[in-house]
């Protein structure tokens, strides 16, 4: 981020060398694979974790594992980018836990809304990848400059609030009010226009960097994906309250 290159935190630039150190170069079809068999995953967990609470289980607990796991993961991930090729599917199978837990008490209040939130990302993902591929939005520095401005407000409010809780103070951002909803509105959009920027690196590297970046550019893929999934879910499920 340092670089204001990406609002992704994963695609920082020391993660992308010139590629000399393999014949064999990271392509947009073996990031699409890996990125593939990675959501099949977190799906199988997902409904796995889903069967359990509706058995009576407690799937908090799935929730905040999966989330630390996962940090720890990424933060291991972040020094040693070499170990890429294993340390990304236990991040993978990590958010599956994670979201497991998180969709399965939505699932479970709200039957409806993990399914229209999966759509929502489905089709922004498009929609956003349509808007590239034509250069209807160009990714240029000061487009870059703004969405990584937005998503650093965004994740030290999300910081901050997670702070406060074990103090016992509840921020607005998790509560039902027209501000909280406000808020989760901007996240969403942010998140998917962090998705231009992961086009952007991905057509920036390919067939230049090393094969065994297509593993960093996964992790950085469905780490998006992942947080705009949440966005829309959290969003659906302000409203369903609100409006019930």
């Amino acid at each position: 981020m340092r670089n204001n290159r990406t609002s992704n935190p994963i695609f920082n630039d020391y993660f992308w060398d010139d590629g000399r150190d393999s014949d064999k170069k990271m392509t947009v079809f073996g990031i699409f694979i890996k990125s593939f068999f990675g959501i099949l995953v977190i799906a199988g967990i997902t409904a796995y974790i889903w069967k359990l609470s509706t058995e009576g289980w407690d799937t908090g607990w799935f929730t905040l594992g999966g989330m630390l796991g996962a940090a720890i993961i990424s933060i291991i991930l972040s020094f040693k980018t070499q170990w890429a090729h294993f340390l990304v599917p236990l991040y993978i199978v990590a958010k599956g836990f994670f979201l497991g837990g998180f969709s399965a008490f939505a699932h479970k209040n709200f039957p409806e809304l993990p399914y229209q939130a999966i759509g929502v990302t489905i089709v922004t993902f498009f929609v956003m990848l349509l808007l590239y591929q034509t250069r209807i939005i160009v990714v240029t520095k000061q487009v870059r400059s703004v969405i990584i401005t937005a998503t650093i407000s965004i994740m030290v409010v999300y910081f901050v609030s997670w702070i406060l809780s074990f103090f016992g103070i509840r921020s607005f951002i998790w509560g039902t009010s027209w501000l909280a909803i406000v808020f989760n509105i901007i996240a969403a959009i942010v998140a998917s226009f962090a998705l231009l920027l992961d086009f952007d690196y991905i057509e920036r590297y390919k067939n230049k960097a090393s094969k065994q970046k297509e593993w960093l550019a996964t992790w950085g893929l469905l780490a998006t994906l992942i947080w705009l999934y949440i966005e829309a879910l959290r969003l659906l499920q302000k409203f369903a309250i609100k409006f019930k």
